[in-house]
């Protein structure tokens, strides 16, 4: 038998069936699904030292577990000295696999040791069904020697899913297992 992620599993097990019963779905495929996560962040020092791209683009290969790529300046703008085509960030787009592994271990380990942790804010949705969440030190991630860190910086991370509405993703995320506020 081939390897599936415990959250993949559940999905298809136990969360499907939850989320028919709560919106009433008639049929399997109206249930939406998290389709991808988009890990990003900003390295607007990049224009002064090129080597902090590497290390950002090393630190979310290392938290994701997929090679990260660099995102490049679209236009010039001249207070910045940036230049068009300059890189000044960097992103991972996880899909499948490794994207329910990658949100299993932000749930399980990485956001339980962020400081005064009270559950994630439910403000972060877009009105079409995808969710923002901005992490504030990257160092909460097992993945990250604290040691090796030369400057703690945070990142964002989009959940993209098949959601018509902000309900029915976050209750999605929430049987996913993502802590949000109760408020």
């Amino acid at each position: 038998m081939s390897y599936q992620a415990r959250l993949k599993k559940e999905y298809n097990e136990r969360i499907v069936a939850a989320l028919k019963e709560e919106f009433g779905y008639n049929n399997i495929m109206e249930v939406p699904k998290l389709q991808k996560i988009v890990i990003s962040r900003g390295v607007g020092a990049a224009v002064a030292d090129k080597k902090l791209i590497d290390y950002a683009l090393d630190e979310l290969t290392n938290i994701s577990g997929q090679k990260a790529i660099a995102t490049i300046s679209k236009k010039d703008v001249a207070a910045f000295k940036l230049r068009k085509g300059m890189p000044i960030g960097a992103k991972v787009t996880l899909r499948g696999e490794r994207m329910y592994e990658f949100l299993d271990r932000l749930v399980t380990v990485a956001l339980p040791r962020v400081r005064d942790f009270q559950g994630v804010k439910a403000n972060g949705f877009d009105g079409r069904g995808n969710y923002n969440l901005g992490v504030t030190e990257q160092i909460i991630f097992p993945e990250i020697d604290i040691d090796k860190v030369n400057k703690i910086s945070g990142m964002d991370i989009s959940f993209i899913t098949s959601a018509k509405t902000d309900k029915e993703a976050k209750s999605l995320l929430s049987e996913l297992g993502l802590p949000f506020k109760k408020s």
